[in-house]
């Protein structure tokens, strides 16, 4: 397919979710299903050219003064991909295959009109009733931050100690020019342009055999914030797919009683060959059964509960921009029920002098700050270690990083922005001896 083509390919499939009212990946997979003749190629540059419009879905309709799917569509070609109007118009020149020439009024647009004076939620490209949300954490920045999280993620891996180390992986991944992450000892990272394929990493020799997993660097930043230790008994509460419960593994070096659990027990179905996989030995996966408490068994004798708090995923909006454009206020609600619940559970298994990580994905503060300050309020046995404390493990990047994050009285959090990672929140609780 030529440039052109695939244009009119993403238009059609916009238009499709627009009107189907379709998750993105679905009406992008049923258009590969009924364009059999699309090379692997045309489908990943189709579907960048899909995400990176759902990525500047508000903007880019402001800047056109059109919300068509086309007018997106060539919205967001000025505005993500800084392409300029000679080059669109090379493309949209109605040839076969190609979208029709620009009009007078898009070349006009193009020409004259600017986010200058657009409201934050149309200059971030963010749904306008998170508005005051966000204007809680960042203030006038918040258009900023959410530009910042409209951008392609990279694809970043943490290098599992337990098996290798940065050094050798570094080597061996040279032809997808890897380099190390900013801030993690064992991060690596692979930029991606807007229309790149993601890399076959599942098939890479150190995938296969365990030294390497998928992760992004704020997600390992937040288990090395946890200090879990060799020997120590540590709870991953919700354990999920193991992405944290992996990196929790590898802090403890083999070392200790590791137990993994999730109240949704499908979540943990992949879990079992990720720690096979990564030689994780020490580790017990506990699935639900029925009503019973898989952790009944345990009182007042953890040093560490992680929480990966299910949440609203604000902080991965650059991973999943259909996700930000589906979000409702009454998910807010449910999360902020759930997150309250989790801490809850981990109260009775900690011992004293044992801690709580609390972690979740999301940038607001209802989330974040507010739901630690209850939780303090409700347990006042638990204070929050500093959060320089915790940065310390970076060692001579805690500085660095100290002046980069948003530190509050609570915890960290990062964002895209600031720290070029997902957005996440950190706070590690420990209870009094």
């Amino acid at each position: 397919m030529t440039p052109a083509a695939r244009l009119s390919a993403a238009i059609e499939v916009i238009n499709t979710i627009e009107k189907d009212r379709v998750p993105a990946a679905k009406a992008l997979k049923e258009w590969g299903t009924a364009h059999r003749f699309a090379g692997s190629g045309d489908r990943a540059a189709i579907a960048g050219l899909v995400w990176d419009v759902l990525r500047r879905f508000s903007s880019s309709a402001y800047l056109m003064d059109s919300d068509t799917a086309r007018a997106r569509l060539i919205g967001m070609l000025r505005l993500e991909r800084n392409m300029d109007t000679a080059t669109m118009a090379a493309m949209f020149d109605g040839s076969r295959f190609a979208p029709e020439p620009l009009t007078d009024a898009e070349q006009a647009a193009l020409s004259h009109r600017s986010l200058k004076n657009a409201p934050a939620a149309i200059a971030g490209d963010y749904p306008e009733w998170l508005d005051s949300h966000l204007a809680k954490v960042f203030g006038e920045d918040r258009a900023a931050e959410a530009v910042a999280m409209a951008s392609r993620a990279p694809l970043d891996l943490r290098v599992n100690t337990l098996k290798s180390n940065r050094d050798k992986v570094l080597k061996a991944l040279a032809h997808l020019h890897a380099k190390p992450t900013p801030w993690s000892p064992n991060g690596l990272r692979i930029e991606l342009s807007a229309d790149a394929r993601n890399p076959g990493i599942q098939a890479e020799e150190d995938f296969i055999k365990g030294g390497i997993e998928v992760q992004d660097e704020g997600s390992q930043l937040a288990a090395l914030f946890t200090a879990a230790k060799p020997g120590e008994q540590v709870i991953d509460l919700c354990a999920g797919a193991g992405g944290k419960t992996l990196a929790l593994a590898a802090l403890m070096q083999g070392k200790g009683r590791l137990i993994a659990t999730d109240r949704d027990k499908r979540q943990l179905a992949p879990i079992h060959e990720r720690l096979s996989r990564a030689g994780v030995h020490n580790a017990d996966v506990r699935t639900p059964k029925g009503e019973a408490d898989p952790l009944v068994d345990i009182s007042a004798t953890a040093d560490l509960v992680v929480i990966d708090a299910p949440c609203t995923g604000t902080g991965t909006w650059r991973r999943n921009p259909d996700a930000k454009w589906r979000m409702r206020p009454g998910a807010l609600e449910i999360r902020l029920k759930d997150q309250a619940e989790a801490l809850e559970r981990a109260v009775p298994l900690v011992k004293q002098g044992g801690r709580i990580a609390y972690i979740t994905c999301s940038v607001l503060s209802e989330e974040n700050g507010e739901q630690v300050r209850a939780f303090i309020a409700r347990h006042p046995e638990f204070a929050v270690v500093p959060p320089e404390q915790t940065a310390s493990v970076l060692w001579d990047k805690a500085e660095d990083f100290a002046q980069a994050a948003l530190q509050s009285p609570e915890g960290w959090l990062m964002t895209t922005r600031r720290t070029g990672t997902d957005g996440f929140f950190v706070s590690v609780l420990k209870k009094a001896s």
